[in-house]
């Protein structure tokens, strides 16, 4: 019996440890499985690594390798992040990604680090090595914030992990990119003022390079020239070659702030003014009787008219239509005549604003008599066929603020508004990434949020009470 009972044993011992070694294979095998396929279902109340359709058909179109760095100390990973670069992995062969340490790896965030992006701890490196060209993606970029008009204060609202995360592998594995360039040298507002517009564009797979504009610049035709609200004059030459880029079918982005010393800068006002722009003296004012048209009693802080334009109309269409211009400059189109020109209103005030010229004498921003009134053009498009017979397009805004403020943008549709302004001056198409950011916070528990699990917690002692009486019942007269 003894002998029989070790062999019982020896046998139970064996069989425990060979499904206990079938189980931690199945187990491996199952998680490889899932890793390289994307087999594991997000259940997240946000679907944070959900991938979209516009994200699957981003991967489906790549025509060159991708690889992304997800520079983490150990332990200090972001499991979300990593769990949705495993996904971009499994959908796609050409997107591979790995860990780094930056600590560990100073060569590596050397090589990735320039003038126009820094590389640091918990950020993603996206490198395409046949195009030459990467992006760096920081924790500022997986967040969206908007305005609580409650307190007045903007919060932490959504993530844009893939939004983000997409745009750049579209944007650096793209044959050519589109450039934009915004100069310098005359007052400008700089690259910390203009840093969430370069994000922009960047997101949406432009090249952004600051330079200063002088004489000996050299501007090709197929790039985008930014003039941020310059403070001093163009000079002749300056005029010049600016005027080349222009004949040879460049494009313009101008902001032109009420504040502006137009009247001392006649070389930029005479460059304006070749694409129909003429700028007004004053700011433009909301009248109080129209409190539709301003924003929170503030009545220089104006929510334009979007008209219907080629720029427009997709926004119009799908109610994307609200901005807010904070102290705008008012324009009017150049009367008609120029045949080579075509110039119309892409924002507009209401009919009740007027024009509010500050001086030392100013006490009051009541309309007075002697106040222009309006409508005003506040943002302008045109197109121009030059004499090579190319086309230089040109848009103009009076209100920087708008471009350059994220916490407006968090309030309105000025993202999806610039992305089309960007598409219209360098004719390109749309990028397609609409991805809408995930819910940040487990949305709050309301009347119906409750009514499954009231539902579920009393149909469990039910059914136990049905499943009791099926027995019982036949039983009873035994």
């Amino acid at each position: 019996m003894s002998r029989k009972n070790r062999r019982i044993r020896w046998t139970s011992a064996a069989v425990a440890v060979l499904v206990t070694g079938a189980l931690l294979a199945l187990n491996i095998a199952v998680t490889s499985l899932e890793k390289a396929k994307g087999w594991r279902v997000d259940f997240s109340f946000n679907g944070i690594t959900t991938q979209s359709a516009e994200t699957r058909e981003v991967l489906r179109q790549l025509k060159h390798p991708v690889h992304i760095y997800a520079l983490f100390r150990k332990g200090e990973e972001d499991l979300q992040l990593m769990e949705l670069l495993n996904r971009y992995a499994a959908e796609s062969s050409m997107v591979t990604w790995e860990q780094a340490d930056p600590g560990l790896n100073p060569a590596l965030v050397s090589r990735y680090s320039n003038e126009n992006q820094t590389v640091t701890s918990d950020s993603l490196i996206v490198a395409c090595e046949e195009t030459g060209r990467s992006r760096v993606l920081g924790p500022e970029d997986y967040v969206s914030f908007s305005l609580d008009e409650g307190s007045g204060a903007y919060t932490w609202a959504g993530y844009t992990y893939e939004r983000s995360i997409t745009g750049a592998i579209a944007g650096v594995s793209r044959e050519t990119a589109p450039r934009a360039v915004i100069a310098q040298g005359h007052g400008e507002l700089d690259e910390e003022a203009t840093a969430d517009f370069r994000s922009l564009l960047e997101a949406n797979q432009y090249e952004v390079v600051y330079e200063t504009l002088t004489e000996q610049t050299e501007l090709r035709p197929e790039e985008l020239l930014v003039f941020f609200s310059p403070m001093r004059d163009l000079t002749a030459g300056e005029l010049e070659k600016v005027r080349a880029f222009a004949e040879a079918g460049g494009s313009f982005l101008f902001t032109c702030d009420y504040s502006d010393p137009l009247e001392n800068m006649s070389n930029y006002t005479a460059l304006l003014r070749s694409y129909g722009f003429i700028p007004k003296q004053g700011i433009v004012t909301a009248d109080s009787g129209d409190p539709g048209s301003f924003y929170n009693n503030m009545r220089i802080y104006l929510i334009p008219e979007m008209c219907a334009t080629d720029i427009t109309l997709e926004l119009l269409n799908a109610g994307q239509n609200t901005l807010l211009l904070p102290g705008t400059r008012g324009f009017v189109p150049a009367e008609e005549g120029d045949r080579n020109l075509v110039v119309y209103d892409v924002l507009e005030s209401e009919e009740t604003s007027y024009l509010k010229v500050m001086t030392a004498e100013t006490r009051s921003m009541e309309k007075e008599e002697g106040d222009e009134t309006g409508p005003f053009a506040l943002a302008l498009a045109a197109r121009r066929v030059t004499g090579a017979g190319e086309v230089s397009r040109a848009f103009v805004i009076g209100c920087s603020a708008a471009l350059t403020e994220q916490e407006i943008w968090a309030m309105t549709d000025t993202r999806a508004f610039l992305s089309r302004v960007s598409m219209f001056l360098l004719d390109t198409e749309s990028s397609g990434l609409t991805m809408q950011a995930n819910d940040a916070m487990r949305p709050a528990l309301g009347v119906g949020s409750t009514g499954l699990g009231s539902v579920l917690l009393a149909a469990l002692p039910l059914s136990v009470l049905a499943a009791a009486l099926l027995v019982l019942l036949p039983r009873r007269n035994r």
